[in-house]
């Protein structure tokens, strides 16, 4: 789990993923030569902080954003959220300015009920701040920040030692919008002719999805993918074996936005481990789900 610690400790706020984009570049490089397929690596001004890895003819993309939720400093010491996270008082949030490190504590302010920092100084303007990361790891169980999606983009990363043929796509903005999956899917689909799917991501832990009970397909959250694909999906996997579990949602979204969403015919399936404390600082991942994905993943590849 040293790679997944890694990720996590990385800061990455929608629209300032760049630390990350350049860890995952330099890991790449770095392991490729150990990989079965040596890769295609794309990553230019074309697709700003995104990075693409086409193995062999691709059939497939994985899509796994490298943002996460956080904040930003507006003025008298209110913090502005990216994306929806939780807001709990007493939270150790972590950044930097021009005037140095920054540790400091999320309050609630008790006339405005919008969320404030605690600190010994004013911090600047338009800093960024980012949950502390407290990786915690037991025999059953990983606990840390941004597990949403620094486990999606880990499995990306392991899927890649195996991959024969096949799209790894990295996209920013998940958390806060979108914005890069458009422009990403439109180069795949027009370059390569891929036009189908998987959403490497992390979902919730609810009362029809439990830890530990496998890997989740979703059937929809706030939007519904194509029947046909998600059956395909569901066949390979009940003939792989591997444990898994279907969700069914009525809200919540990931990258397949922006492919539900194109100007090209796009299917696309979430499939994903579950978690609980979803966009706190205290993620909670069972260890089963994180193999289940994976392998899932792998013979999926293999299969679609």
């Amino acid at each position: 789990m040293n790679l997944l610690h890694t990720l996590c400790r990385l800061p990455a706020p929608s629209g300032n993923e760049v630390a990350l984009t350049r860890f995952v570049l330099e890991y790449i490089r770095e392991h490729q030569g150990d990989w079965r397929v040596q890769p295609e690596i794309i990553a230019d001004q074309r697709f700003q902080d995104c990075i693409l890895l086409v193995f062999g003819q691709p059939r497939t993309a994985v899509f796994a954003h490298l943002d996460s939720i956080g904040f930003t400093v507006r003025y008298g010491r209110e913090l502005v959220p990216i994306g929806g996270p939780v807001l709990e008082a007493g939270t150790r949030l972590v950044g930097e300015d021009s005037l140095g490190p920054i540790d400091c504590v999320l309050a609630i302010d008790p006339e405005t009920e919008r969320p404030v920092y605690e600190f010994e100084r004013e911090i600047e303007r338009g800093t960024e701040l980012t949950f502390f990361c407290d990786f915690r790891e037991t025999k059953t169980a990983i606990q840390s920040c941004y597990l949403d999606n620094r486990l999606g983009v880990w499995n990306a990363l392991r899927l890649c030692e195996t991959l024969e043929h096949g799209a790894i796509v990295f996209s920013c903005w998940e958390e806060h919008g979108g914005g890069s999956v458009a422009y990403l899917a439109r180069y795949l689909y027009q370059t390569y002719g891929v036009q189908q799917a998987l959403i490497s991501d992390i979902t919730w832990v609810t009362d029809g999805v439990l830890a530990g009970a496998g890997c989740v397909i979703s059937l929809r959250d706030s939007l519904i993918p194509r029947r046909a694909y998600v059956n395909r999906i569901r066949a390979i996997a009940a003939a792989s074996g591997i444990a898994y579990q279907l969700e069914v949602e009525g809200a919540g979204g990931s990258d397949a936005q922006e492919l539900q969403r194109a100007d090209a015919p796009w299917d696309w399936c979430f499939v994903g481990a579950p978690e609980e404390h979803v966009h706190s600082a205290n993620e909670l991942v069972d260890k089963r789900d994180i193999a289940s994905m994976l392998a899932l993943y792998r013979v999926l590849m293999q299969e679609l």
